[in-house]
């Protein structure tokens, strides 16, 4: 049997510096391997207040941006799924990260409603599915069963943050991934998900040079892989 792969990237969003330019590098991967599948996961109103240069004066609400919104309603849903990655991804003010670490039941709703509601006025209903990975990984019990409530079906988590999580996960339909590149080298499992950035400033972003290692990794494996979204790795 072949070992599913899944290639994910975090924080697609309108900031200048995690913006759609990572799609370039999908599209090299694209030419060598067609049937390659990419889970991007989108913060509906993206903002960071902490990180210098990397701040921004006001949320980043995806429905504010059409050119954006436009180029996800494009994506070849084939080749491309579109998910949820939080809100702002922060709490303002703050941090820049851990979202959903600490929510409450009702916290967590209204955030879901947030985010509904923002893809409602983007027009992409029809182009996000129901699949929700938590920003930094991590997420209150409250959390998962707020966002079940409200429709969402799948939660892409990992096995490095299960402390966040109190073994909730155990309740949901989840999907693991623990591969970071560079952080660890590159290797076949029965389940890959392979995870990036596109944030610039990330150690993890999805560069050139990460591309062609993921290339090679892939090329070298291609025989014994088969690539599937999300819910395939189920």
């Amino acid at each position: 049997m072949k070992s599913l792969v899944n290639i994910s990237i975090d924080d697609i969003s309108p900031h200048p510096r995690s913006s759609l330019r990572v799609l370039d590098r999908c599209y090299e991967l694209i030419d060598v391997f067609p049937k390659i599948k990419f889970s991007l996961f989108v913060p509906t109103a993206y903002w960071r207040t902490r990180k210098p240069q990397t701040t921004t004066q006001q949320a980043l609400q995806i429905s504010q941006y059409p050119e954006f919104c436009e180029a996800l309603s494009n994506l070849d849903p084939q080749t491309f799924e579109i998910c949820f990655h939080g809100h702002w991804h922060g709490i303002p003010g703050a941090s820049d990260n851990n979202e959903f670490e600490n929510l409450d039941y009702d916290s967590a709703l209204d955030k879901a409603t947030l985010m509904r509601r923002e893809v409602d006025s983007a027009g992409l209903n029809d182009v996000f599915k129901d699949i929700f990975r938590p920003p930094a990984w991590r997420m209150s019990p409250d959390a998962f069963s707020a966002l079940s409530s409200s429709g969402f079906e799948l939660f892409a988590i990992t096995n490095l943050r299960l402390d966040s999580y109190q073994g909730a996960q155990k309740e949901y339909l989840c999907t693991f991934s623990d591969q970071f590149p560079p952080f660890a080298p590159l290797r076949i499992e029965e389940k890959c998900g392979i995870v990036y950035h596109a944030c610039e400033w990330d150690r993890n972003y999805m560069s050139r040079e990460y591309t062609e290692e993921l290339k090679r990794f892939l090329l070298k494996e291609e025989k014994d892989i088969e690539f599937c979204f999300l819910e395939e790795m189920l």
